[in-house]
């Protein structure tokens, strides 16, 4: 029981696709592909690590963040 607390304790956050990669750089059209968007307007629930917030920073331009 203690595993599935420790599963709904952690922060996450929703990102959503609100710009388009198409004329964007590879990197970029990947990280969208990393962070699960490949769609406008699709979001997708992330855990909040270093990582997740390095590759929204990438593409901040895409997205609309809900913390």
């Amino acid at each position: 029981m203690a595993n599935n607390s420790a599963a709904t304790d952690k922060k996450t956050v929703k990102v959503t696709q609100i710009g388009s990669p198409i004329g964007r750089r590879d990197d970029q059209r990947a990280t969208l592909v990393g962070l699960g968007l490949n769609k406008l307007h699709k979001s997708r629930e992330l855990e909040d690590t270093p990582s997740v917030r390095g590759m929204i920073d990438k593409v901040r331009h895409l997205l609309h963040v809900d913390d």
